[in-house]
């Protein structure tokens, strides 16, 4: 078997020899007709051992010998907070031979200038000092050079061995999203999920405010089970703020295809939910988790009390239950929960007090988003805060949940539900929606299960008081294909773009003031 192995193995490296030889003299070798895409990677790759080989050698260590250098001064660039420390080093040496030679009656001194004479003497002798000076400062600048290139690349090594990218390049980088706003994000579902993905390109100082009001799929059943809080959507943004760690990442994604108990269940949702028979509560097990994923930032379930959902419908009945509310055929008119007004976490109103930019959405508007505003402390948390509030529009509506309603509808929803608790009746502005219409493909495949895109009325919001975002929030990937999705990078470029306009602005206000 090894015999044959190792024979197969032959037989593939004498082929792609065979391959690359055949394209090196300009014909294009039998059997990759079919395979395009592997043919033009073989070119590329003899393009580039051309361009190789056409180059000396004293020229390529050279080159290779420059780009070291310039990734070695890179360390030295601003922002990497080096060059200080290295200062302060020297300064420390400095004083630490002066000290010396004090303690040492400056014998010390006598001695060390006693022996540079000596040598400059011997020095010299060899060569004359107009060339020797030279010599010495160049062998000098070489030596420290070497050794903090060297330094560097043990560090980087140690500390990334396994990484795609060079430390520097990870070290700006980190110390650009530190730097970066401190974004809140509320709600639930795969909309919150996807918007932290694309938000966590441009700051570290994330927060996600995650409902807990699901009770359907594992979650529901670790909640019936269990009695625990439904782990689900925090999972979700655990995964989703996750910077290490593929592995472990898609181990917490993995769902249970068979087994008696198992099936259909999340490993993350197991994971979070026995970390809080552990740690005592689920907060804790959040927090745990997220140091085992490394992510970046930080999520909050909104409260930690077991919250069921209830729904009054425009025909006067009453449905319980958060699965339940989301296959309703009647428009709903307001929603609560039980137990009555919940207490917040504090973490989530620390968070909310700090907050540069406050986001709700996208999501479920009945059962992802409304739950969190169940909440009064956030409410009023959110209504103090000077920082710049955005609610983002879903792209499509929702059977059971927000049939034939528009952006107009969508806020308006909002306002009623606050309103019904006695809370101020506008929180968020501004709102931020699809700009175009689908191609007619998704419209029908859309049509086909009861939803339509969410057309926004910017005159009539306008109207209202409403500042309006409009973008192309779907990404070029998905604009012809057949079910219609918010793209991170898409999302998060557009929510930046906002953010930036207010900060301009704020700073004429602030100025004119």
């Amino acid at each position: 078997m090894l015999l044959k192995g190792r024979g197969a193995g032959w037989s593939h490296a004498l082929s792609l020899r065979a391959r690359l030889y055949s394209l090196e003299f300009g014909s294009e070798p039998a059997g990759c007709a079919a395979c395009p895409s592997m043919l033009a990677h073989l070119r590329s790759y003899l393009r580039q051992r051309r361009l190789h080989r056409d180059v000396p050698f004293q020229q390529r260590a050279c080159l290779r010998w420059l780009q070291e250098s310039k990734r070695a001064l890179r360390w030295l660039q601003p922002g990497l907070v080096v060059k200080r420390w290295v200062l302060t080093s020297s300064v420390g040496l400095l004083l630490l031979s002066l000290g010396l030679a004090i303690w040492g009656n400056l014998q010390p001194i006598y001695a060390a200038l006693s022996f540079i004479e000596w040598a400059l003497a011997e020095l010299t002798d060899v060569l004359p000092y107009r060339l020797m000076g030279p010599l010495l400062m160049l062998a000098g600048f070489a030596l420290v050079f070497l050794g903090q290139s060297r330094t560097f690349r043990s560090i980087t090594k140690a500390l990334a061995p396994r990484q795609g990218h060079n430390l520097v390049d990870a070290l700006v980088q980190q110390r650009r999203l530190n730097r970066g706003p401190c974004i809140v994000c509320i709600g639930g579902g795969t909309g919150l999920a996807t918007l932290l993905s694309g938000l966590k390109r441009y700051s570290s100082n994330l927060t996600a405010i995650v409902t807990v009001a699901d009770d359907g799929g594992s979650s529901g059943r670790l909640r019936e089970e269990l009695g625990t809080l439904p782990p689900g959507d925090i999972r979700n943004c655990l995964t989703a703020l996750a910077k290490e760690e593929e592995l472990l990442t898609r181990l917490f994604r993995y769902r249970f295809e068979a087994g008696e108990g198992l099936e259909g269940h999340s490993f993350g949702n197991l994971f979070l939910t026995a970390m809080g028979g552990v740690t005592g509560d689920l907060e804790s097990a959040v927090q745990a988790s997220s140091q085992v994923l490394a992510i970046q930032g930080e999520v909050v379930p909104v409260t930690n009390a077991d919250v069921r959902l209830w729904a009054d419908l425009k025909d006067g009945r009453r449905v319980e239950g958060e699965s339940a509310i989301g296959h309703v055929d009647v428009p709903i008119r307001h929603i609560g929960c039980i137990p009555a007004n919940p207490p917040a976490l504090p973490r989530a109103l620390d968070a909310i007090a700090a907050a540069d930019l406050i986001l709700l959405g996208p999501g479920s508007l009945y059962t992802s988003l409304l739950p969190n505003l169940l909440v009064p402390d956030l409410v009023e948390s959110i209504a103090r805060s000077r920082a710049a509030r955005l609610y983002i529009c879903n792209l499509m509506t929702q059977k059971g949940e927000s049939d034939g309603l528009d952006v107009l509808g969508h806020v308006e929803a909002i306002e009623q539900q606050l309103k019904l608790m006695g809370c101020k009746p506008r929180l968020f502005n501004n709102v931020l929606a699809q700009q175009g219409i689908p191609s007619r493909e998704v419209l029908l495949a859309y049509e086909r299960e009861g939803a339509s895109p969410v057309l926004c009325d910017a005159e009539a919001l306008h109207r209202r008081g409403y500042g309006v975002e409009q973008a192309s929030m779907h990404g070029p990937k998905q604009r012809d294909g057949k079910y219609l999705r918010h793209d991170p990078r898409a999302l998060a470029l557009a929510i930046m773009r906002f953010y930036r306009r207010q900060q301009r602005s704020s700073g004429r206000g602030d100025s004119a003031a």
